[in-house]
């Protein structure tokens, strides 16, 4: 289905929450009368995402009854495929404080009003089953399932607007939202790009399945998420002057188009790949990279769960295609990067370095194997790790 800004967005249309200026003095008139609910770091980026079309066809925070055919079926409740429940929690205290039918000031973490949500509905859910369906496990070492049983019994529910959001503090020049980055890729002549998520610095496994993708597609979206993620993460800025580093050196210019992606990260594994993949369709990309163990943590998901769930799904009404890529490692034998599709190395001949791995090299200020990283991007982590 074509769209006429490339592929057609999620559910048939790009949804804009932005508040016009008209709109926005209007509800700053009304700001002091309103009731106030301070949003986390997370909830301000999906308030930020459902704004900006990101998160298309969602207008707010999910209704019961998308929510329960989210969690139950990976789809909302009218068939459209979607994976991640997307809401907004409170106390039973601060909800039994507010009517449904009424408006909601939306603070960000420093208290600043950037949004207005009009409440049509607040509804209790259950917790441990949200976790157990979503994320596959009930126990709160998942960081996903540790945020669900920390945040509120009630969740509200209702469209939203956006009034407020300041240029990214570190990528301003990156902040390239749905509307925009459709464009670019028309003026570009794409008619077919492949998205590429990450929340790990680039390296060269990384490196090699992008190239793959770019060999049978118009263009690469490398889209970094910078939205939150857990505190042993690398920081957002050293990733992205890693990917500017290969952007620079590695990569031809006219291929390729680097841009933030403002969500906060999961680590919901095969559930959020295909979340990930609905949010890259939205921004005009009509293939996405799928890896090894796709937005996973620790052991709960299987090597290839996150590509193998993509065949659960009506691939036209999912309307984005998966790129399925094996794991990759340097090849010995034949002095190149290949997966164990293409090479004949026996194990041993195979140079596999794990995150952790080469996070403990670099804290020791080691340089890791140029066959694992481009020494640019390798000095920029090591500076980065000891400062």
């Amino acid at each position: 289905m074509t769209h006429t800004d490339g592929i057609a967005p999620h559910g048939g249309h790009l949804i804009n929450r932005i508040a016009t200026p008209a709109e926005k003095e209007e509800f700053l008139a009304q700001a002091d009368k309103l009731p106030i609910i301070t949003l986390d770091k997370r909830a301000t980026s999906d308030l930020v995402m459902i704004a900006i079309g990101g998160f298309s066809p969602l207008k707010g925070f999910m209704e019961r009854a998308d929510y329960e055919t989210v969690v139950e079926e990976m789809h909302l409740s009218n068939g459209v495929p979607w994976s991640i429940p997307v809401t907004l929690s409170v106390s039973e205290e601060v909800a039994d404080s507010l009517k449904e039918g009424n408006w909601v000031r939306l603070d960000d973490p420093s208290g600043n009003f950037i949004g207005v949500l009009e409440l049509t509905q607040k509804y209790h859910y259950n917790k441990t089953h949200e976790a157990v369906n979503v994320y596959r496990t009930d126990e709160s070492k998942h960081p996903g399932v540790k945020v669900i049983y920390d945040q509120g019994a009630v969740n509200l529910a209702g469209p939203v607007w956006l009034l407020e959001r300041d240029d990214h503090l570190l990528f301003p020049k990156y902040q390239i939202d749905p509307a925009e980055s459709r464009k670019l890729f028309q003026e570009r002549g794409w008619s077919t790009v492949v998205g590429f998520q990450t929340r790990n610095p680039i390296h060269r496994a990384h490196e090699y399945i992008q190239k793959c993708a770019l060999e049978v597609v118009d263009g690469l979206f490398l889209h970094p998420l910078v939205g939150a993620t857990k505190s042993d993460d690398i920081p957002a800025d050293v990733r992205m002057r890693c990917y500017e580093i290969m952007m620079d050196n590695y990569f031809p210019q006219n291929r390729v188009i680097l841009a933030i992606n403002p969500s906060a990260m999961r680590y919901a594994g095969p559930r959020e790949a295909i979340f990930h993949a609905i949010v890259r369709k939205n921004y005009g990309c009509t293939h996405f990279i799928v890896g090894r163990d796709h937005a996973g943590v620790g052991d709960y998901y299987g090597t290839y769960d996150a590509q193998h769930i993509f065949d659960e799904f009506d691939a036209e009404a999912l309307g984005i295609v998966p790129m399925k890529f094996e794991h990759a490692f340097y090849c010995k034998r034949t002095g190149q990067m290949a997966t164990s599709k293409t090479s004949p190395s026996a194990k041993e001949e195979r140079i596999h370095l794990s995150g952790t791995k080469v996070r403990e090299m670099l804290r020791r200020g080691e340089m890791p194997p140029a066959q694992f990283s481009r020494p640019e991007v390798a000095a920029e982590l090591i500076k980065a790790m000891q400062g």
